[in-house]
């Protein structure tokens, strides 16, 4: 390995996952969380739990027991002077939290590369796409001021492909790999940072876990394209699928809720696609709709946007609504996008009344 990168990573759920292939690859990281959290982490390490292809039960990877540098802390304790890469791994609602909006404020002024791993762009990062308007599009963001001191050129994208959840009976360090698919990232603005990406994709790709049974080549790998575009091709799927889990009285299935109606769910697909296509992708930055459909038959459980929802959320990630007014901008117009929005809407609304 040509250098060993020390990686902050805000998030210790879907973070501790990209943080899992970072510390077998011998890189140092450092989650961030909560003070509870942080404590069971420091104290009996992270747990993360991958299907492999030809084990009947999932591979438990224990952070303890590869004895890796893995720690955790709160927003207040990180000391950014010693770190050379930030993963952003927490939903784009989150960043608000007073702590970790003061966190975000100091990693803008050090000017550290920032790598998010969210279905949801950061502003920054739109700011890189020449024909988007960012100004217009704030409304989409639960607290779009977390944005503006982060130099657009420091911020890249990865797809959040890999599908991961906790189960409530585990502890908070434990989580569950549904989907083992690899991580897409846009490029950085400067060569060098791209270099490091590129550094750590090699490290990840060479890992070989040894399960006492023999040495394995472990899933979900990152994947570092020339492309701004990749990471958007997220956009088609959680529009055809993530969020049509979200009906009015209830919530289903991200694969009923793309095979209930597959000619309409191909029809949504590639008409974000067309938009993807307008902002400057190129059909090679996307994934074809029948590998989607595909890869959906084994998502059987309702997406988290839609758990949210239905769980009494105030704020989710409103990729539906981001995508509706991009379109808007480029004078584009679909109504099955306006009834997910108007749907999204409709429980969102419920939500804060209820909890007002």
């Amino acid at each position: 390995m040509a250098a060993k990168y020390n990686v902050l990573i805000l998030g210790a759920s879907y973070g501790s996952l990209f943080g899992t292939k970072l510390i077998l690859a011998g890189h140092s990281v450092t989650l961030v969380c909560t003070k509870g959290t942080a404590e069971l982490i420091n104290d009996e390490g992270t747990f993360v739990r991958l299907p492999i292809r030809g084990r009947e039960t999932p591979l438990e990877i224990s952070s303890k027991a590869i004895n890796a540098d893995l720690s955790a802390c709160t927003p207040e304790e990180a000391d950014l002077d010693k770190y050379d890469l930030v993963v952003l791994g927490m939903q784009e609602s989150q960043y608000g939290s007073e702590s970790i909006r003061e966190l975000m404020e100091r990693i803008a002024a050090s000017r550290l590369p920032c790598l998010a791993i969210m279905n949801m762009p950061p502003l920054a990062f739109l700011k890189r796409i020449p024909v988007i308007t960012t100004d217009g599009l704030t409304d989409c963001y639960a607290d779009p001021g977390v944005w503006e001191r982060f130099e657009p050129g420091l911020v890249t994208l990865a797809s959040p492909d890999p599908q991961a959840f906790r189960l409530p009976e585990d502890g908070k360090n434990v989580l569950h790999v549904g989907l083992p698919t690899n991580f897409k990232v846009a490029p950085f603005e400067a060569a060098e940072h791209t270099a490091m990406l590129k550094e750590i994709q090699a490290d990840i790709e060479g890992i070989r876990y040894d399960t006492g049974d023999g040495t394995v080549e472990l899933p979900v790998k990152l994947k570092v394209h020339d492309s701004l575009f990749v990471p958007l091709a997220k956009w088609l799927m959680l529009l055809t699928g993530n969020y049509r889990c979200i009906k009015r009285d209830k919530m289903i299935p991200i694969k009923d809720a793309v095979h209930a109606d597959i000619d309409m769910s191909r029809e949504i697909y590639e008409w974000v696609g067309q938009l993807c296509l307008k902002l400057g992708a190129s059909e090679a930055d996307l994934v074809p709709f029948d590998k989607y459909a595909n890869a959906a038959r084994g998502l059987l459980k309702p997406s988290s946007a839609a758990r949210a929802l239905f769980g009494g959320a105030k704020h989710i990630e409103r990729v539906d609504f981001l995508v509706q007014r991009i379109a808007s901008q480029l004078g584009l117009h679909y109504p099955p996008v306006d009834e997910i929005v108007s749907l999204v809407d409709h429980h969102l609304a419920a939500n804060n009344e209820a909890a007002a």
